[in-house]
């Protein structure tokens, strides 16, 4: 049973402003020393009694007496923990979505009659309540969702508009218990005009009215016949329900609570006009833009809605809600068909079913860290702002407090595992292509600017060498000239095994290339004489300088060989190797005279490689050999194989490359928190047979890891990309940026001092995640 302190403690947590989750409790109030979460929840659902030092110090903040420690509360609804299955860390606010910036948006397709404002209202009231239950943040109804829109003269009626005033005085009472900001539409009248108009309400409270600005007056609309437009309306109040609140185009809401949580709002007609007023919303702070339309539906009219929301959620640098009308308006001559979806930066997020008969929430996690990161690095949009005059300057930011509870509730938005793979599957083969042809003609560029007369390249029976080799064999066909120019060395070492260094073989005579093979064993041995390694003396050492030589040699040989073939050498270093500094620096697979897979990560180069394979981009002979590398393990083979068979695997030393990648991507495209990647991570790899893989990605490889798995590859990553590899990426040879995801050249997306440290990042992971056992 609960103690009544333990009860006590819970209420006080509920109703701080901001509610307090048990983990920051216990960080902001527990003296001398922090009360971790779990502490917390014990107090307060498993009846344990706290020290003498810790009831002082809960007496002293007002909170509970000594006494209430001996006393059971008689209540209902406290919180059993017993038996229940909880995450690592039990109430960790690491868990909870807002923690990391994201707000839960829904679009509503209400259950609408026409005319009928007391109906309505009980659709709206009905959906706020559903919303709860999904923990939404935001929620967004269409255009004049409380009248109905399409009332034509009916507009124009006094016993209407007395109804929805009166009307939406009852969703501001019912709905004051609940946690979801609802945006509704309704007309209004203010000084004998009326319009048409958009309210925010919070926990039953009207934040705002904005009314809008460009009305339609064409083909089937004929609103100018009954709404006054909004476009010169600043500044104002206007009187609903018997109170004065904020009336204007120049309204933003903020959360005071939840940093990133600030709508603004356009109506329908608004995001077809040449100037949004959405537009300065955005550039005023919203990172969420809210449209409530009514949008009657015409064939190729859902793609044209589709084009304008992920435009404007990209050119506005935001999150774009759009809600549309549906079953239930009038049809005398129209017809609806309730679409709602929800866009951020450009990336469809979710969207309704269409033509639904039954009402519909439409719900996802915005990411407004993500948001707020991206238009740190676009500096248009802050010359934009300071163009318009900045509106931030100008625009009244409406601030309410945030009711949402505290703890886990999941995350509804679509994670991608693997964020530089292609993923649209209707345009799946022209990603591809894309990908592919920006490497090759990056390459025929620098062909036939240095005038080359071969192309020289190492080839291990690995990912990388394939894909450089695929690419140079493309470019080579593309400029007419025979692939008997590319001239393809292996070049097998100390750890060579027979398997790669005969798909090297393979793979050169599948292609019809220069194919030669150079023994570097009796020159590695006799450099490490010179040096003094002791396994010239047949001491079985395989450290950092046994395997540079060999790395070393290889390079040395390969530029040397450029010159004797009047060539240069095509580099096989990948991405995610250049990330983790795993590549050995000058004179290793580091360096080249252009390094054509720099911008290609490791998931992206096996998944092309498969695309090849599939989309039978050559004979069976070479995809057969393209099967077989991409079944080999990722090694260096510079060490020797164990008495057990073991080979030297790359991925149990740095990680595996499909979590590397996933950090990367986040890290240096959005500039994330560790924490944020850690928890984004968490939702996307934790259950294999949950969300979206790539499409044809086989059964076998598909992979799931657990937080302290995340957590433990995650603070490698970090020690190695921020503390560790820069003075190598500070040296990169030219090669062509592939993906949007970033590259790390220092002439391009990425630059950094060498000498730079990772506390700041390790630190940050650290002091979020819960405790873990590892």
């Amino acid at each position: 049973m609960t103690t009544k302190a333990g009860a006590k403690i819970r209420n006080w947590r509920k109703h701080h402003e901001p509610p307090l989750s048990a983990e920051d409790f216990g960080r902001i109030y527990g003296r001398p020393q922090v009360w971790k979460a779990q502490a917390v929840y014990n107090w307060e659902a498993k009846g344990k009694v706290a020290r003498p030092a810790v009831q002082r110090r809960l007496a002293a903040l007002g909170i509970c007496e000594p006494g209430d420690w001996l006393e059971f509360a008689e209540e209902e609804g406290a919180p059993n923990l017993e038996g229940a299955e909880v995450h690592a860390g039990e109430g960790h606010s690491f868990f909870d979505l807002h923690r990391h910036g994201f707000v839960r948006v829904a679009t509503a397709t209400p259950r609408t009659r026409t005319a009928d404002v007391v109906y309505n209202a009980d659709g709206i009231i009905e959906q706020a309540r559903a919303a709860a239950r999904e923990n939404v943040d935001l929620l967004l109804y269409p255009e004049l969702s409380l009248s109905s829109y399409a009332l034509d003269d009916l507009h124009l009626q006094t016993a209407l508009l007395d109804t929805v005033e009166r009307e939406l005085a009852r969703i501001c009472e019912e709905t004051r218990a609940l946690a979801p900001v609802l945006v509704i539409g309704a007309p209004l009248r203010r000084n004998g005009r009326i319009y048409n108009c958009a309210l925010a309400i919070a926990r039953g409270e009207l934040l705002g009215v904005v009314p809008k600005s460009f009305l339609p007056n064409y083909r089937e609309y004929y609103e100018k016949r009954w709404f006054a437009h909004g476009r010169d309306c600043i500044g104002l109040e206007i009187e609903v329900a018997g109170r004065s609140v904020p009336f204007g185009t120049d309204l933003v809401f903020a959360a005071a609570n939840l940093r990133g949580f600030v709508f603004g709002i356009e109506i329908c007609e608004d995001f077809w006009a040449p100037n949004p007023p959405g537009t300065l919303a955005a550039l005023a702070g919203a990172t969420i833009l809210l449209n409530p339309s009514a949008s009657n539906i015409t064939i190729g009219k859902a793609d044209e809605r589709h084009l304008l929301t992920r435009a404007s959620s990209s050119r506005a640098v935001c999150a774009y809600a759009y809600s549309a009308s549906g079953h239930g308006e009038s049809t005398t001559d129209l017809a609806w068909d309730g679409q709602g979806m929800i866009y951020e930066l450009g990336d469809l997020l979710v969207e309704s079913t269409r033509f639904d008969l039954h009402p519909e929430l439409c719900v996802t996690d915005v990411d407004t860290q993500r948001i707020l990161a991206e238009r740190l690095r676009v500096g248009t949009f802050n010359d934009a702002a300071e163009a318009a005059g900045r509106p931030e300057d100008r625009y009244r930011r409406v601030t309410f407090t945030h009711a949402a509870a505290p703890g886990d509730k999941g995350l509804v938005r679509p994670v991608r595992r693997f964020p530089f793979v292609p993923n649209r599957a209707h345009k799946l083969d022209e990603d591809c292509y894309e990908a592919f042809n920006i490497q090759v003609d990056a390459l025929m560029r620098r062909i036939q600017s240095t005038g080359t007369k071969s192309l020289v390249i190492g080839i291990s029976g690995g990912l990388d060498s394939t894909h450089a080799l695929i690419v140079a064999a493309k470019a080579c066909d593309r400029l007419g000239r025979p692939r008997t120019n590319i001239h393809g060395y292996t070049m097998p070492g100390f750890a060579t095994s027979e398997g790669t260094k005969s798909n090297a073989w393979k793979l050169m005579k599948a292609f019809g290339i220069t194919a030669e093979e150079i023994d570097i064993r009796p020159t590695a041995t006799t450099m490490l004489e010179n040096i003094g390694h002791p396994f010239a003396d047949g001491e079985p050492v395989y450290d950092v300088t046994f395997e540079n030589v060999q790395a070393g040699l290889r390079t040395d040989y390969l530029f040397r060989l450029a010159g004797h073939h009047r060539g240069f050498v095509v580099g096989t270093g990948d991405l995610s190797e250049l990330a983790l500094g795993w590549c050995t620096y000058g004179v290793g697979d580091h360096m080249s005279h252009y390094g054509v897979n720099s911008g290609v990560p490791k998931t992206l180069i096996q998944y092309l490689i498969r695309w090849t394979i599939e989309t039978r981009q050559f004979d069976e002979g070479v995809d057969g050999v393209l099967g077989d590398i991409l079944d080999t393990e990722i090694s260096p083979e510079l060490v020797p194989a164990g008495a057990d068979g073991q080979i030297q695997s790359t991925q149990s030393i740095i990680g595996p490359y499909e979590l590397n990648d996933f950090f990367l991507h986040h890290i240096i495209r959005w500039g994330q928190k560790p924490s944020h990647v850690a928890f984004l991570a968490w939702h996307a790899w934790r259950d294999a047979k949950a969300g979206q893989w790539p499409i044809d990605f086989p059964e076998d490889a598909k992979n799931a890891y657990d937080l302290p798995t995340i957590a433990h590859w995650l603070e490698n990553f970090l020690k190695r990309f921020f503390g560790f590899s820069q003075f190598k990426r500070s040296a990169l040879p030219n090669g062509p940026k592939v993906s949007a995801g970033g590259a790390l050249s220092p002439r391009g997306d990425w630059r950094a001092p060498s000498d730079a440290v990772a506390e700041v990042w390790l630190a940050e992971l650290a002091a979020e995640l819960p405790p873990l056992e590892r």
